[in-house]
């Protein structure tokens, strides 16, 4: 029996997690390959296995849907191997959807690809002017916006976005190339904050990933925040999805697995190591659509 069995109570109520339905679009990987490099990650000379990613993303799919989740897809295009990354194609809250505009010559065609089914579907599209990458650099906490910079998305759509949406943006920058998106260096740990959800939302994020400056932000704004070791970020542990109870994550971030554990929440293992020869993991595959028609 505990000694002090109110400290208990509380501790657990503390932990209890609640599911949230989230409904999310995925791209199957049938024209993946690397053919090219734009991260750290992509080694053209390295032979890649499309039937293996195809297998893998398929596993996460089939996780989603376990869940509960609902899944919308968009149709791959044979030349754009790089769609299987929804997470770049957009950025969607309340029904509006933010499109892309990709750094890279190489992804440049995804964007009106992924502009046009979000107007097919229902969703209200706002044209970017500035250069962007969706959800790998701008991740909703809560009502506010964290957006990355550095490598990919430049501070100007960081403006863009905030006007879009009407929200606090929270600009952070990336130094380590590896970690070449937000996405790569921080997870959101709870998609719901407020009525039906957590009191306050709370991250998982890689220190090492950001400058000094970002640190101190990140450590001021989330005291209660998990910091994940670099060795758990290296196998992009971070890029994961959550949907406030279940986290999905690389089955190769053991130190994170038991952080979570501890938290309350419940990980769930699904190895993406296909496609991370092509510099993406479980949330580059995972794009969040916030309402909508459907």
């Amino acid at each position: 029996m505990s000694a002090n069995p109110t400290a208990a109570a509380v501790e657990t109520e503390t932990n209890e997690r609640v599911q949230q339905h989230r409904r999310y679009l995925m791209c199957r990987p049938e024209h993946f390959t690397v053919s090219y490099s734009i991260n750290p990650w992509m080694e053209p000379s390295r032979p890649t296995d499309t039937n293996l990613a195809v297998q893998q993303w398929q596993s996460l799919y089939d996780t989603y849907v376990s869940l509960g989740h609902e899944i919308e897809l968009i149709d791959p295009v044979e030349r754009l191997p790089d769609m299987v990354y929804t997470a770049n194609g957009g950025f969607v809250i309340d029904g509006v959807a933010y499109g892309p505009k990709f750094r890279f010559r190489e992804r440049a065609e995804e964007a009106p690809a992924f502009i046009d089914w979000f107007a097919a579907n229902g969703f209200e599209v706002a044209e970017p002017v500035e250069v962007n990458e969706g959800e790998g650099d701008f991740l909703l906490v809560g009502n506010t916006i964290l957006a990355g910079t550095g490598f990919r998305s430049t501070g100007d759509s960081h403006r863009e976005v905030g006007e879009v949406f009407s929200r606090e943006v929270v600009s952070l920058t990336l130094t380590d190339p590896r970690f070449y998106h937000l996405d790569t260096a921080i997870a959101v740990l709870d998609p719901v904050e407020g009525p039906g959800g957590v009191e306050k939302a709370n991250i998982a994020y890689l220190p090492n990933a950001f400058d000094e400056r970002s640190q101190a932000i990140l450590r001021e704004r989330y005291p209660d925040a998990i910091r994940v070791s670099d060795a758990d970020g290296a196998v992009f542990g971070l890029n994961s999805a959550s949907d406030g109870r279940n986290v999905i994550i690389s089955p190769r971030a053991k130190g994170f697995e038991a952080q979570l554990r501890e938290r309350g929440y419940t990980p769930v293992l699904v190895d993406l190591s296909e496609l991370l020869l092509g510099g993406g993991g479980i949330k580059c595959c995972t794009l969040e659509l916030r309402g909508g028609t459907r």
